[in-house]
């Protein structure tokens, strides 16, 4: 099968090869004049982040760079500084069509930037052993846009393209072994088909793929224990917990940049006090932590889910909902209040976020759990087709369920929060706002993107037009309408030019073309733009020349 494209050593390892010659030149100097040169050389070998592999993605109010480690609690860059990472799980290349999910309506790319201008930096993305040793994959459209290079190809293959792209755009990459085949979650490591053996080559493999690859930045080992999955037992066919370190200590000896997340288990935890969710238990970390062979790489990653997956009985506890908080503490969380290792929430999610059923008020809790603590997580799912969660898309996978957004929103960068955004209607049909445009990645077109022509006034209002992403066969948008003035502005409009471009898919607006015009008007939950408020709208399209950028005409309001 086809492998990453490796890149020259000289170019990979610039830091590694300049700090190098640094210390031949000090060499020559006189002793006194070597400690300081020493002393500088380091410091600025610190700032290049890891000397083969650092590379830099935009966290809005920072850039990562990784390898990531860990500090205490505290997932760290390669710079030292503290990092949240805060993504949704996007499956499918663990089902039989060994592809993520919604590339019959999609184009990858796209799809990839809707995700990062949400204020999303990283995908945990589910695989199944099964699909990665099969040739073929299905549910696709080769004929959407960046979908053709897709054809022809592997699943392997196209968890290469996608990665590579994440990484072009600036998302970070988990990786996920979900299943063994592509049918069901398995209660341990191996069954199914699979030896642990398969279980573990399969890691191997993908760490040996993706040790150049920096947006990869750790590896999940497996989904949901459960069953007869145990911690501290010490028995080599159920021990989850040693069968972790084995798989773990195979990965980072190939690849020692990697985090290593372990989910907990179901049950068979000696002096266990709760009852848990699948994945979701790790009293036994106290007692008996994980053990692996490179310091400073181990993340724990409980799974939470409420009573719409599972009404277990403390959702009726009539102490319900503050009974959560000390079931949290008990169940995962005092790992980070005892400094043991960082908590990362690998799944949690839900259909209903409102505040009066109990899956709304848990899902409501668990966000301002969450940003309390500081945690990173991983939403379930992206996706609309998870039966019991549904996702942040809908089922026309284009649009944004808004109040599900509107509530993750609380536990993304600031800059892309949608607390100022105008009521929508209970039925949501339209995406949610979108945040400020995030750094641009780095194989972005981006001439013109920040000019004055991009730039509107026209009563009260100001609008703002930026290119959100760009590649070889299409672009996405982000359109900001904001209130300067000190009243209340009703039934805006703007309008803007564009060429050789049409859109595809479109978010918050009704977009109408009049020749090589646009006219945005808003929907009906976001016709009135109050005083500092920013409406957030935009749309995707396919290029159909090299004149396909949007310029921006003219905004007004009554």
């Amino acid at each position: 099968m086809t492998s990453l494209i490796r890149l020259p050593v000289w170019l990979v390892r610039p830091c590694a090869y300049w700090f190098h010659g640094v210390i031949w030149r000090l060499s020559k100097l006189p002793q006194r004049l070597k400690i300081v040169g020493l002393a500088l050389a380091l410091l600025s070998l610190s700032l290049c982040g890891h000397p083969w592999q650092s590379t830099g993605f935009s966290d809005a109010a920072t850039v990562i760079r990784t390898p990531l480690s860990t500090r205490g609690a505290q997932i760290v860059d390669a710079a030292g500084r503290p990092v949240l990472l805060r993504g949704v799980n996007w499956f499918g290349l663990e089902t039989e069509f060994q592809v993520p999910h919604g590339l019959w309506a999609r184009d990858y790319k796209e799809m990839l930037s809707q995700i990062k201008s949400l204020g999303y930096n990283v995908i945990r993305l589910p695989y199944s052993v099964q699909a990665l040793r099969s040739s073929e994959i299905s549910r696709v459209d080769f004929n959407l846009g960046s979908n053709r290079e897709l054809e022809s190809k592997t699943p392997l293959e196209v968890m290469d393209l996608i990665v590579q792209e994440a990484g072009r755009q600036g998302l970070l990459i988990l990786l996920d072994s979900h299943r063994l085949n592509n049918q069901s979650i398995p209660e341990l490591w191996y069954g199914d088909g699979f030896t642990e053996a398969d279980w573990i080559d399969t890691w191997k493999m993908l760490a040996n793929r993706y040790k150049d690859q920096p947006n990869i930045i750790g590896a999940d080992l497996k989904n949901e224990p459960h069953g007869r999955a145990s911690w501290g037992t010490n028995d080599p066919a159920t021990d989850w917990r040693l069968a972790a370190e084995r798989a773990g200590n195979a990965i980072l000896a190939i690849n020692p940049n990697w985090l290593i997340l372990v989910e907990g288990v179901e049950n068979n935890v000696p002096g266990q006090k709760l009852v848990h969710w699948q994945g979701g238990n790790l009293e036994g970390v106290k007692r008996y932590p994980v053990r692996l062979s490179v310091p400073r790489k181990l993340v724990y990653s409980p799974h939470e889910y409420g009573p719409g997956v599972y009404n277990h009985a403390w959702f009726s506890d009539s102490a319900f909902p503050r009974n959560l908080l000390s079931r949290w503490e008990t169940g995962f969380h005092y790992i980070a209040s005892q400094n043991i290792a960082p908590i990362w929430i690998g799944e949690f999610g839900g259909r209903q976020v409102d505040d009066s059923s109990k899956e709304g008020v848990w899902q409501q809790q668990l966000v301002d759990y969450i940003a309390q603590k500081k945690l990173s997580f991983t939403y379930w799912t992206w996706n609309p087709d998870s039966v019991d969660t549904g996702g942040i898309l809908l089922d026309d996978w284009r649009n944004i369920n808004v109040p599900k957004q509107r509530l993750l929103s609380k536990l993304l960068p600031s800059g892309a929060r949608l607390g100022s955004v105008s009521r929508p209607s209970p039925v949501a049909s339209a995406a949610p706002p979108r945040p400020p445009t995030p750094a641009p990645a780095a194989s972005s077109s981006r001439a013109n993107l920040n000019l004055a022509s991009n730039v509107a006034t026209g009563s009260n209002l100001k609008a703002e037009l930026r290119l959100q992403s760009d590649w070889e066969t299409g672009f996405c948008t982000n359109l900001q309408v904001t209130n300067q003035g000190r009243n209340s502005t009703r039934n805006w409009q703007l309008t803007f030019a564009m060429n050789q471009a049409a859109i595809n898919n479109t978010w918050n607006g009704n977009f109408q073309p009049q020749g090589s015009r646009y006219l945005v008007t808003p929907l009906a939950w976001g016709q009135a733009v109050e005083p500092s408020q920013t409406l957030e709208l935009g749309f995707c399209a396919n290029k159909l020349g090299s004149d396909y950028r949007p310029r921006l005409i003219s905004v007004n309001g009554s």
